[in-house]
C-alpha cells in the first residue's frame, strides 16, 4: 500500500519551476483531514480521477468535504470520511517571471517604400515577463500529468507567440512608417505586442506582464538573405556587395589597401563598384561579355562571389569550395567570418 500523506507541502522557492506535482508520479493516498500547506506565491490545485476539485491559495488547508464541496460526490460517507483515496496536488508558482529573453532567429521582412530596395530585414531582441493567472486552467491546458513543469518547457512556445505578434505588428506599422521611424518606436511596438498577445496568454492561464524591445535594427546580412529569398536580382546584389566591401575597407584598422588587395585575388573594390555601376547605367564603353567556366553564352556571373555562388558557378558543393580555400588551392579573401572569391580566381583555379 502506498504511503499515506498527512501533510502535503512543497517548501521550494520554485525559481525555475512553474508546476510541481505531489507526488511526482502515481496517485497519492490522502486521508480526509490531511493538511495542505501552500506558501506565498503558490497556489495548489487538487485533482482526483483527472478532475480538478479545488484551488487552494496561500495558507493551511484541511481536506474535507466542507472546503472541497465536490469531494462529497467522490467520497462515500460509508467510510466515515477517513479512508485514504487516490489524488494529486499540483503546486503552481504564482510569482512573476521577469527578464525572459526573446530574439529574432530569422530577420523579419518589412516594406520600406521609397528607400533602398523597398524592403528591409529587421532583427531585434529584448525581454518579456509573464505570470500564471489561472492555475487550474494552466495545469489543465498545458501541464497535464507531468511531475515537474519548468519554465524551459514552455519558453519556446511563448517566444513563438510573441514573435508572431511582433511580425504582424511590424507589417501593419510599416505601411505608414519608414524603417528608421520603426526603429524609433520600440516603446510603442512593445506595448502593441503586449496587447496583441494578451488573449493568447490568457487562453493558457497566463498573463503577459511586460514586453520590451531592447534593440531593433536592419539585419547586417540583408543583401545575402534577400537574395536567398529570391527578392534581390544579381545586379543589385553585386552593387550591395561592392558597397559592403567599401565599408569594410574603410573600417579596416590597417587601411583599405590590405583588404582591397586581397578581395577577389587582386580585384580591387573600386573595380568591383565600377563594374557593377556600369552594369546598371550601361556606361563605361564596351566590354567583353561574361562567360561561364567553359566559355560560351554570357552567364551573368558577378565579379565577386560567396562560397555558395562559387559552388554554383563550379557546379560543386559549397563544402568542396571551402575545402579548396582551406587547402590553398583557391584564392579567397576572408572578411569577418565570410569568404569572398573573385571570378578571376575561380577561372585561375579551373585552369590550373
Amino acid at each position: 500500500m502506498a504511503r499515506i500523506f498527512d501533510v502535503i507541502e512543497y517548501a521550494s522557492a520554485m525559481a525555475d519551476e512553474l508546476v510541481h506535482r505531489f507526488p511526482e508520479s502515481g496517485p497519492g493516498n490522502f486521508r480526509i483531514g490531511s493538511q495542505v500547506i501552500v506558501r506565498e506565491s503558490q497556489a495548489a490545485v487538487f485533482f482526483r480521477d483527472g478532475r480538478a476539485l479545488d484551488v487552494f491559495g496561500p495558507g493551511r488547508h484541511t481536506i474535507t468535504t466542507a472546503n472541497i464541496p465536490l469531494l462529497i460526490d467522490v467520497i462515500s460517507r460509508a467510510f466515515n470520511e477517513r479512508t485514504p483515496f487516490p489524488a494529486e496536488v499540483y503546486f503552481v508558482s504564482m510569482r512573476e517571471f521577469p527578464d525572459r529573453k526573446w530574439g529574432t532567429p530569422q530577420p523579419i521582412i518589412v516594406r520600406n517604400p521609397n528607400m533602398g530596395l523597398g524592403v528591409a530585414l529587421l532583427q531585434g531582441f529584448g525581454t518579456y515577463a509573464f505570470q500564471v493567472n489561472d492555475p487550474q486552467q494552466f495545469v489543465n491546458q498545458i501541464v497535464g500529468v507531468q511531475g515537474v513543469y519548468r519554465i524551459t518547457d514552455i519558453e519556446t512556445r511563448l517566444r513563438s507567440m510573441l514573435l508572431s505578434k511582433l511580425q504582424d505588428l511590424l507589417g501593419e506599422t510599416a505601411a505608414s512608417h519608414s524603417v528608421p521611424e520603426l526603429i524609433g518606436l520600440t516603446e510603442e511596438l512593445g506595448a502593441g505586442v503586449r496587447a496583441k498577445a494578451q488573449d493568447d496568454f490568457l487562453a493558457l492561464g497566463l498573463t503577459l506582464k511586460a514586453f520590451y524591445i531592447e534593440n531593433l535594427k536592419p539585419s547586417s546580412k540583408s543583401a545575402e538573405e534577400l537574395r536567398a529569398m529570391g527578392m534581390l536580382d544579381m545586379q543589385t546584389y553585386t552593387q550591395l556587395q561592392a558597397a559592403d566591401a567599401l565599408r569594410d575597407a574603410a573600417q579596416n584598422p590597417s587601411g583599405g589597401a590590405g583588404l582591397t588587395a586581397g578581395i577577389g585575388a587582386g580585384l580591387g573594390v573600386g573595380n568591383v563598384l565600377s563594374q557593377s555601376l556600369q552594369g546598371m547605367t550601361g556606361g563605361g564603353g564596351a566590354s567583353a561579355p561574361a562567360q561561364g567556366p567553359s566559355g560560351g553564352a554570357p552567364s551573368g556571373t558577378p565579379p565577386v562571389m560567396t562560397p555558395s555562388e562559387a559552388a554554383s558557378y563550379l557546379r560543386v558543393s559549397e563544402e568542396d569550395v571551402i575545402a579548396a580555400i582551406n587547402a590553398g588551392e583557391l584564392k579567397a579573401k576572408k572578411i569577418g567570418n565570410a569568404y569572398r572569391i573573385s571570378k578571376d580566381a575561380l577561372d585561375e583555379f579551373l585552369n590550373s
